[in-house]
């Protein structure tokens, strides 16, 4: 009930999740939600479960998973719904850090404007925000907020957080068809991550089945776009958008390995070339990707970048 996994994290390694609230209370209701819609938009922390009743599930696993050799590498609370809505967030990250393991929040941030939920928060090792427009119509067109939450204020309780947190930060903007993926969108959007100064900013897309149906995963073209927006203001730019297995694994197989970056990160035609010369292969392998429709090949200012077609689950 509190606990599943670990399961594996491209960003985190092994994972073991934590969930802090009942399924889809949430402060959102996002049109690519893989949970479906909300069962009721909530704006402003509430009590659920008891700190003691949480921690001590996790405590239990841990000691299985010790007993196995198997102990993650982060305890992650990442809830069907919205974690920092739990009004003892703090309290169960104080416990969670007497296991020492590293704790890590995944949040959609629009509580941050909150004094006592960055308190909360700053317990934490890790902490990703989600941002996915800083325009107010597509913001409410996409992550559909609840009512009394206003972008100005959500924007700026994230900028006071990342002043703050002494933790890893990172973001999250998750790219969806028609709806964020305008040049304008995509760079003020970035700009505005930029100043936040995370460890790096994740692009994503929704691969797996969303609230509603008419949501698509942006074309190649689109994906590779906003990567090189981000890119040209954000230091480190990760490209979530695959399988969340072996992302960037050194295998002695160049399929395996070209499929694995080019889902998290498109690739330039030369850096291919290295990498197919380092393994001792040539480019009709990549050829023969692309015409399989496995890759896609798309021109960005003048250089070719290669990128993994993405199909949803």
């Amino acid at each position: 009930m509190f606990t599943f996994g670990p399961v594996p994290s491209r960003r985190l390694g092994q994972s073991l999740g934590i969930n802090n609230i009942p399924p889809k209370y949430c402060s959102y209701a996002c049109v690519y939600c893989q949970l479906g819609r909300a069962i009721r938009l909530v704006s402003a922390p509430e009590e659920f479960y008891l700190p003691a009743q949480v921690f001590g599930a996790v405590q239990n696993r841990l000691d299985i998973l010790r007993e196995a050799g198997k102990v993650p590498d982060y305890l992650t609370i990442v809830a069907d719904g919205e974690p920092t809505l739990d009004v003892h967030l703090g309290e169960l990250i104080d416990a969670l850090q007497r296991t020492n393991v590293p704790v890590a929040v995944i949040t959609n941030g629009t509580l941050l404007h909150v004094p006592q939920v960055r308190a909360a928060l700053s317990g934490a090792d890790w902490v990703s925000v989600k941002i996915d427009s800083v325009d107010e119509n597509t913001w409410r067109r996409m992550d559909r907020p609840a009512k009394g939450l206003n972008l100005d204020e959500i924007l700026h309780g994230i900028d006071t957080f990342a002043a703050e947190f002494p933790g890893t930060l990172v973001t999250e903007t998750m790219l969806v068809s028609d709806c964020n993926t305008a040049e304008q969108n995509l760079d003020e959007t970035a700009r505005y991550i930029a100043k936040l100064n995370p460890k790096y900013a994740c692009l994503s897309a929704p691969v797996r089945p969303p609230a509603e149906t008419w949501v698509e995963v942006p074309s190649p073209e689109i994906c590779i776009r906003a990567f090189n927006i981000f890119s040209s203001r954000i230091e480190r730019v990760e490209y979530l958008l695959g399988y969340e297995g072996n992302a960037f694994a050194h295998t002695d197989d160049p399929v395996q390995d070209i499929l694995s970056i080019t889902a998290v990160h498109p690739m330039r035609e030369d850096a291919l070339e290295e990498l197919l010369q380092h393994q001792g292969a040539d480019f009709s392998l990549v050829d023969n990707l692309v015409q399989q429709g496995i890759l896609k090949c798309t021109r960005y200012e003048g250089n070719r970048f290669y990128a993994r077609v993405l199909h949803r689950n």
